[in-house]
């Protein structure tokens, strides 16, 4: 019928009193509440039957956070939140990602604008049937005065441990800069090799605020390779907070103690086992607000970034490689990292398909880097034949080299970074060279265009 009115559906779940009235007004001239809902779980049943295309919530509704957000979204449907104006609780649902917030105070003809005005955009949504969305979270305010707009690299590789913790550790320090002035050397070799070595880490560049993570929810490494306690909260006390819109700068900060100068360490799971508190919507509020506290945020990755298509043909259940694909998401640079033997370059090539398939990191400016290149398993001129053979299997015609060497033990040993340990090593060089590639590689700023997709070569 040409003369036929479009109906925008409602699903209404506001507690108290209050909720009355919301229904009646939203009961308007083209709006129909379609179910009161008394909870979440209610909503989320009612979102996921297609019972209406827009929810309308209060601000107090138990178990209301980023997650609950993001399924909705999921399932097409919009978010409009009603809370007082100019308060925490309204600052706090922009942090869980609706749509928008209408005052509790204002006209009823304000909420039933707002409720209008969010249908168009929900075309917008992109992605498979099921798919978790990704809303940028805004970044809370805070009283230290100090926001960056900094850039994020994601650490990730195949199976198969082929130095994945090793170079995102290294590369965080490298990408910090040089040591401060008067920083006291705990050898006197330990000088001459750091003066020897004047030219290598002259290139990565100025002093930088850096934030290392653990993300790896198979088998992080990071706090066992740099001597940190696990029982620290780290990156799974971070999660609940933006889960709860409650992660601001100062909160992400007294989360990552200091490893070394400009240095800060985001601690991972202590167990595998528990992977889901670490869903991807609220790792992608930590990564907005890890902007806000370092210049680079180094994130160190899993190996896994498929999606379980039974899990989530028909509900939203926690997704093992949430972390990694959100990181992957996120970032800026992909450093990949490869094996240098022949099962890890088979496995490198493969993952360098998977990843383009995948379409985690579209986004992002991409640096390759195969580790531990040895004569002993690749032949005479062991770089040489990676090079070859990356450049023939895969089309990497530039590439980054990590030889074996065993300073890279000693550092593990120590629990400290080449550069405390070995500073003018075979290793530490090439991590040094690797932090100057990532630093061209990556845009100017998070608005700027992405960069093009670069392999450095050295």
């Amino acid at each position: 019928m040409s003369g036929a009115t479009t109906v925008t559906t409602v699903l209404c779940a506001v507690r108290g009193a209050r909720e009355a009235e919301v229904v009646t007004t939203l009961d308007a001239s083209g709006l129909r509440v379609t179910r009161r809902c008394a909870d979440v779980v209610e909503l989320l049943a009612a979102a996921a039957a297609g019972a209406g295309r827009v929810a309308v919530v209060s601000h107090d509704l138990p178990a209301l956070d980023r997650q609950a957000v993001a399924d909705l979204h999921a399932h097409d449907v919009r978010v409009v939140a009603l809370a007082p104006g100019g308060t925490w609780e309204e600052d706090r649902l922009r942090a869980h990602g609706v749509d928008t917030v209408v005052d509790v105070d204002r006209s009823p003809g304000t909420l039933c604008d707002a409720v209008r005005a969010v249908v168009p955009a929900r075309t917008a949504h992109a992605g498979p049937p099921g798919a978790p969305a990704r809303v940028p979270a805004p970044v809370p305010a805070d009283g230290a005065g100090d926001r960056r707009d900094g850039r994020t690299v994601a650490v990730w590789g195949p199976t198969g441990a082929p130095g994945r913790t090793t170079v995102a550790t290294n590369l965080a320090v490298e990408l910090a800069g040089p040591a401060p002035a008067g920083r006291p050397r705990r050898h006197r070799a330990a000088r001459r090799a750091h003066e020897a070595d004047a030219a290598a880490t002259a290139a990565v560049g100025p002093p930088a605020e850096v934030l290392l993570v653990a993300a790896d929810t198979y088998g992080g490494t990071v706090a066992q390779r740099l001597g940190l306690l696990d029982e620290s909260p780290g990156l799974a006390a971070a999660a609940r907070s933006a889960g709860q819109g409650v992660l601001d700068a100062a909160g992400l900060r007294a989360l990552a103690p200091v490893l070394v100068p400009r240095v800060r360490v985001l601690t991972g799971l202590a167990r595998a086992a528990r992977w889901p508190e670490l869903p991807g919507p609220s790792l992608d509020a930590v990564w907005q607000v890890a902007r806000s506290v370092a210049d680079w945020t180094v994130v160190d990755c899993g190996f896994g970034i498929e999606q379980d298509e039974l899990l989530s043909y028909d509900t939203r259940a926690p997704q093992r490689h949430d972390a990694t694909l959100s990181a992957l998401g996120a970032a800026d640079v992909v450093v990949v990292v490869g094996g240098g033997d022949p099962v890890g370059l088979q496995r490198l090539v493969r993952a360098l398909d998977e990843l383009g398939d995948s379409g985690a990191a579209v986004a992002a400016a991409r640096v390759v880097v195969v580790n531990r290149v040895r004569a002993s398993v690749v032949g005479p001129r062991p770089e040489r034949a990676v090079r070859d053979a990356m450049a023939r299997y895969a089309g990497v015609e530039d590439l980054h080299v990590v030889p074996e060497d065993a300073a890279v033990d000693t550092a593990l040993r120590d629990g400290r970074t080449l550069g405390e340990t070995a500073p003018a090593s075979p290793a530490r060089r090439a991590l040094a060279r690797l932090a100057e590639a990532v630093r061209e590689a990556a845009p100017s700023g998070r608005g700027a265009a992405p960069g093009p997709v670069l392999e450095a070569a050295h």
